[in-house]
Formats: C-alpha cells, structure tokens, sequence
C-alpha cells in the first residue's frame, strides 16, 4: 500500500475517533448543557463575534462562498486523477479516503464549533414553559389575545407614526436592548459582543426563501435586508438566540418571540406578535375555518396590510428553489434531533398559548365579584 493512502487511512482512524468522541458526548444532554452550552461554547462564541464584528461585512457569506469554491476545485483535482490513472494506483480508494476524511472533519468542526447545542435540553424547559396541550377553542382564544395585542400596538405605531424601516445597525441596537431588557431577571438572555450583519447574496437566499441564518464559522447572526420590514425585528432576535446556543428552530422561534416581545420598542413588539399571530391563523384556518373567518374580521387595516404585502413578496421572489431546500432542510433538522421535521416550527404556537395563559385569563375573561 502506497505511503498516501496509509496516511490516509491512519487521519481517517484519527477523525472517526474524535468524531465518535462528540457523538457519543452528545447523547448525554446534561453533560452537554453543563460542559458545552454553558460553559465551551460561550467562549467560542464571544470570541467569533468579536472577530466578525471587526469586519463591516458579512464574513460567514464569504466563508461558505470560500468552502463551495474548495469542494468544487477538490472535484475537479479528482476528476484529473482519474482521467491521468495509471495501472496499479490505487485512485479511487484514495478519493474515498480523502472524502471521508473532509466529511468527518466537517462534522467534528460544526460540532464543536455550535452544534453540540442541538443535544442540549429543551429551552422551553430551561425558562420553564410548560407544554400543555390545547384544543380548538383554547387556540381560538389566543387567536383573540393576539389580535388584541396587535391591534393596539399598530393603534399606538399610527398615533406616534413610529414605524419605519431599519438599519442592520438600528436592527443590532434594538435587539441587544431587547436582550439586555430580559438578561435583568434571567441571565440566559446576556447577549455580549453582538454581531448581526446584512446577508451579502441577498437576492439568492429570497429566491431560496430564507429570512436569515446563523453561520457557525463565524458566530454571525445574518439578516436578509430584503425581506419586509415589518418582520426583521423579529428575525433578528431569531437568528442572535442562534449565537448563544439556541440550535433548534422552533426554540429559536421561541427565544425571538419572548426577546421581541418585551422589547420597548413598539416595532419590536408589533413584529413579535405579528410573526405568532400569522402562525396560529395558519392553524386555525386548517382546524376551524369558521373561526378562522371571524377572527380575520377582527384585524385591522394595516396588519392585514402587512400580510398582504408580505405575500407578495414571497410570491414573487420565492419560486421552486424554496420547495427544493425546504426539503433539504426537514431532512436536515430530522438529522439533528428535531424529529418532527420543519413540523417543529409550528411548536411556537404551543409554547405561546401556555406562556399567555394567566395574561389570556385577565384579558379576556370578565372578572366576577
């Protein structure tokens, strides 16, 4: 056997190894939340943002434009050897190798570098946030509570004429302010060092249908400026819970809507309660389309103005690409322990109802002396 090839084989032994190390760490959540999410990885992160945020640009863009490159120049180097073979090298046990070597070192850095944190406990446990189930009725009733909610902040944005479209620095401002606002009574909010930055290739990630992403190279939280305003507060909080260790999507979800919600900013709010409220419509609407109709009627004018407009945009940029990588991205979430699939994103409306429960009880039901 050829020197290459034994080296080859003794990295692939030495990957696997380590590899198998992190896999088998990651079955145990508790030693995960203690030793990684809590303690190794915010280290890591901190110290990724304050790099990526020396730089005006998104430094995550270019880092997975960079490995695209590399892959591609890796095919092309492999296709050379085939085609220059001569007899008795042993070619393609040797680009095996080197694939197996790459995909493992992959895994070993996205593992340590973030996604350990898909094997932490549940953050709907960590800030205690019960998972009681609801029936149709209990769903229309937080359907009512958000609509109230709604509906007052958009009265409040008109009267003040506070809406307006942000800045990616106003959008980093607003939510570490969000974020220190909850820090004050739980410390699993302390966001230090933030780094959000305006995705570079824009336009395709709209064409993907992507609001945003988390890039574990570089610890950023990455906006898609191109999508409506009304929503990117929001998604802001949703990609910076990313940053500090938050790797489900659904609990990122959560993590955004708490953060957005507690905002002093009325924009922040609106956003919030605007992203929940369209998901518990889009329930309603397939368990109750009658009480889906009547709670329509009960938005106002500009928030059904922002669906609308919100629509649109999806209709015209999102074609099929997005149906291609929302497959892509159930497999994946599949791969790392969400097992219900891109399913998981609906879990922020359960969370929702047992997080309003009390507030639902004093808003909507009349008190008896």
């Amino acid at each position: 056997m050829k020197p290459a090839v034994k080296s080859k084989l003794r990295r692939l032994g030495i990957l696997f190894s380590i590899a198998l190390l992190i896999f088998l760490f990651g079955m145990s959540s508790s030693a995960v939340e203690y030793f990684y999410s809590n303690n190794i990885y915010q280290y890591i992160s901190i110290s990724q943002r304050f790099i990526s945020s020396l730089l005006p640009f998104a430094l995550g863009d270019f880092l997975y434009a960079a490995l695209i490159i590399f892959c591609l120049w890796s095919v092309v180097r492999a296709v050379r050897k085939v085609l220059r073979k001569q007899p008795g090298d042993m070619i393609g046990l040797s680009i095996s190798l080197q694939l197996a070597n790459f995909i493992l070192v992959l895994y070993i850095v996205f593992k340590l570098l973030w996604g350990l944190n898909y094997s932490r406990p549940s953050i709907s446990d960590t800030l205690a946030i019960d998972d009681k189930k609801y029936n149709t009725q209990e769903l229309v009733t937080l359907g009512n509570f958000l609509i109230l909610k709604v509906n007052a902040i958009e009265q409040k944005l008109n009267m003040q004429k506070a809406k307006r479209i942000y800045s990616v620095r106003e959008l980093q401002a607003g939510s570490k302010s969000a974020y220190d606002e909850l820090a004050k009574s739980n410390s699993f909010f302390s966001y230090h060092v933030p780094t959000v930055k305006p995705v570079i290739f824009s336009w395709l990630i709209t064409k993907i249908g992507i609001e945003g992403y988390y890039c574990p190279l570089s610890g950023e939280a990455n906006v898609n400026m191109m999508t409506p305003a009304v929503t990117l507060p929001f998604i802001t909080c949703h990609e910076i819970s990313h940053t500090l260790g938050v790797a489900r999507e659904d609990e990122a979800n959560l993590v955004g809507y708490l953060v957005s919600i507690h905002s002093k900013d009325l924009n922040f709010q609106y956003a919030g309660y605007y992203e929940i409220l369209r998901s518990v419509l889009f329930e309603i609407r397939i368990k109750s389309p009658d009480d889906f109709a009547l709670l329509f009627k009960k938005i106002n004018a500009g928030t059904l103005a922002d669906f609308k407009a919100e629509q649109e945009f999806w209709k015209k940029y999102n074609g099929d690409m997005a149906a291609y990588m929302n497959t892509a991205l159930d497999s994946f979430l599949k791969i790392n322990n969400q097992k219900k699939g891109t399913d998981s994103y609906q879990d922020i409306v359960l969370w929702a109802f047992n997080y309003h429960q009390e507030e639902i009880r004093k808003t909507l039901q009349p008190s008896h002396k």
